[in-house]
């Protein structure tokens, strides 16, 4: 059996949390019963105060760290920042990552069984909002014995989700890292979701969201949508320097087939994209992001939305992010000054856009080993030497 790293939290098996309680969404509709997949990493304490949550970006999943087996290439998609001596320390924190709902990964979604028809969920499964998932990962919360986190962390839409924990539990977060995120979409943003929304909605084999039962899957349209968001997640200077204007062979072929080298990797990570991710969840998903905006419900005033907020946060963005550019992350901040509340900012330099905030770079890895040292000794755990 392979050797696995050792700075991994090893192999680690998925968990299902099962609830009969019906969750009320923002959408006037309600789930009457939902599973949550999750995994966990570390040892939670006995005074169950070193919990930490992993909230998830739009094609995230549970599986943040570690390995589901030792065949497994990669390991989960945080494994840089979670295990033993890293950011997430899991020899002083205990970690919870988990599948939102609508998800494609095992929670309750579009392709699971609806129990009142008997069908897959399909297009019926409800609209999604951050709110309703926040809801659902305190049940879950409640399930394990977590009363208090000591930190919500999230990237993106993950991001998103962290700041919605301070505004409507606010009680329940010690601390919460918001990383390269927004504290609501731009109009430039939700037309570059709404142009993937209509790639996959256009596509033949989508069949109004009943692809499955036609056994079709709308590849064509998830694999556009993929090459469009991939493409807002890179820099242009990340691009440059990993493919230029390389040719896959020496000459021009004066055709429409792949001759740039960045062509042939869009293609290649579209055509991956479009045979693991299900496009009923991609709908959603980008819906969601479109949706949050908590100043929304105080006349536009964020300060005013972030009012109920108790803890000091952490907030991170990176140079060359022209997705959630540092300009959203600075909005974020000066609202939450203006609100009083605790906030230690970082722009870090990086070549790798909206991307960065998945990658080791090392200046990233400090402010964030620092953050979660302060979250420890809040908590009253030891710091490392």
């Amino acid at each position: 059996m392979p050797e696995l790293p050792g700075d991994s939290v090893g192999l680690v098996t998925p968990q299902t949390a099962h609830f009969d309680d019906p969750l009320a969404l923002a959408c006037g509709r309600t789930l009457p019963a939902y599973d949550l997949v999750y995994e966990t990493y570390g040892t939670l304490n006995a005074e169950r105060s070193n919990a930490v949550l992993i909230c998830h970006a739009l094609s995230g999943h549970h599986h943040a760290a570690g390995y589901h087996s030792a065949d497994e290439r990669k390991p989960g998609w945080w494994d840089t920042h979670i295990g033993p001596g890293k950011s997430i320390d899991t020899d002083r924190f205990f970690v919870v990552s988990l599948n939102n709902l609508g998800g494609c990964h095992g929670s309750t979604g579009p392709n699971r069984e609806n129990p009142e028809s008997g069908r897959l969920w399909g297009p019926e499964f409800p609209m999604m909002t951050v709110s309703d998932w926040v809801n659902s990962q305190a049940r879950l919360a409640d399930r394990l014995g977590i009363e208090r986190f000591a930190a919500v962390i999230g990237g993106s839409l993950g991001g998103m989700q962290a700041l919605q924990w301070t505004l409507a539990y606010p009680e329940r977060v010690a601390s919460a890292a918001v990383i390269a995120a927004t504290p609501k979409l731009s109009a430039q943003n939700i037309a570059f979701n709404e142009v993937a929304r209509q790639a996959i909605r256009s596509d033949p084999d989508f069949h109004d969201g009943w692809y499955t039962e036609h056994g079709a899957v709308p590849k064509r349209g998830l694999k556009l949508a993929r090459m469009v968001g991939h493409i807002t997640y890179l820099s242009e200077d990340a691009m440059g320097h990993k493919f230029g204007r390389d040719l896959r062979s020496d000459d021009l072929n004066f055709g429409f087939d792949v001759e740039f080298q960045v062509e042939s990797y869009l293609r290649y990570q579209g055509d991956t994209f479009s045979t693991s991710f299900d496009a009923n969840t991609y709908l959603l998903m980008t819906k969601a992001l479109d949706y949050f905006d908590p100043a929304a419900a105080h006349d536009g005033d964020l300060a005013r939305a972030l009012a109920p907020a108790e803890c000091p946060f952490l907030v991170v963005s990176f140079t060359t992010d022209w997705r959630f550019p540092p300009s959203r992350s600075r909005e974020l901040v000066n609202a939450l000054v203006r609100a009083g509340k605790a906030v230690s900012y970082a722009n870090i330099d990086s070549t790798h856009g909206h991307d960065a905030f998945l990658m080791p770079e090392p200046r990233y890895q400090a402010v964030f080993a620092a953050f979660m040292d302060r979250v420890a000794r809040d908590i009253g755990l030891e710091t490392r030497a």
